[in-house]
């Protein structure tokens, strides 16, 4: 088969990191094999960007689209970045003092948590390995690229009323059921994957993509060839142009393989 693919977006937790917190060896082998063959790799993630360096390093990729599309960064340089309006910022700050959740709110360089002694405040910041941690104070409240909701219940998104330029997409992560990013319908993975392509003159048909989460339903559906993962969220395949094994059965390098990238 004739390799016209450009660009491969691999989503972060449950798609390249196993729920022990390890790449897979035949997902380095994966992402090396790709990038020989002339196909550059793009982390793309609800995570912020500033706290993935170390994943990035492991795998030779030094391009990211973060928080869940708000930011993109491509060989170093910042190509695009979409604050929240300060308006829906303070309506979720507002929702959850009342529902008593705590939240993770994400500038380019720090996470502010409404709380930092909340025990799940505390699960949050080991389960995803948060370094750069301070008390939110108003004043970003104008530089916020994205907030993920800590509640008690995986139940919980329902107090949050938005309009259509909005949504909440659970973290499909084990025990973070509780917790909910915030996804806008002009900011996600799929629009930062489309300005990404734009710029550099690639067609979504070279481009290929993997997840496992809702938050990854507008990358895989914009692409041309779109990657469920195994151990995706239910919901997530009817968006998703395969289904590949699981995060811990190289789900990336069989995916990959099975589009005849090599033998």
């Amino acid at each position: 088969m004739m390799n016209d693919f450009k660009m491969l977006f691999l989503d972060i937790d449950g798609t390249i990191i196993t729920p022990d917190n390890t790449i897979q060896d035949s997902t380095k082998k994966a992402v090396a094999k790709t990038k020989e063959i002339g196909i550059e790799t793009v982390l793309a993630t609800g995570r912020p960007i500033h706290e993935i360096a170390e994943i990035g390093e492991a795998l030779n990729v030094h391009s990211y689209i973060g928080y869940n599309g708000a930011l993109a960064i491509y060989r170093g340089e910042t190509i695009y970045s979409e604050p929240m309006d300060p308006g829906s910022v303070q309506y979720i700050l507002d929702t959850a003092a009342k529902c008593g959740h705590e939240l993770v709110l994400y500038t380019d360089n720090k996470n502010y948590f409404t709380a930092m002694s909340s025990p799940k405040v505390n699960q949050f910041i080991e389960v995803f390995h948060l370094r750069q941690n301070a008390e939110y104070t108003s004043e970003v409240i104008g530089n916020i690229l994205g907030i993920t909701i800590i509640s008690a219940s995986d139940q919980d998104g329902k107090y949050y009323q938005f309009d259509d330029e909005i949504h909440l997409s659970q973290v499909n992560i084990p025990g973070m059921g509780h917790c909910f990013d915030v996804i806008r319908k002009q900011v996600n993975k799929g629009v930062g994957i489309k300005f990404l392509l734009d710029r550099l003159g690639i067609s979504p048909k070279d481009a290929i993509a993997f997840g496992d989460g809702m938050n990854d339903k507008e990358m895989l559906s914009y692409v041309g060839e779109g990657f469920a993962m195994g151990n995706a969220h239910e919901n997530l395949f009817a968006y998703a142009k395969h289904r590949t094994t699981s995060v811990t059965d190289s789900g990336i390098y069989n995916g990959l393989k099975s589009l005849g990238l090599w033998d």
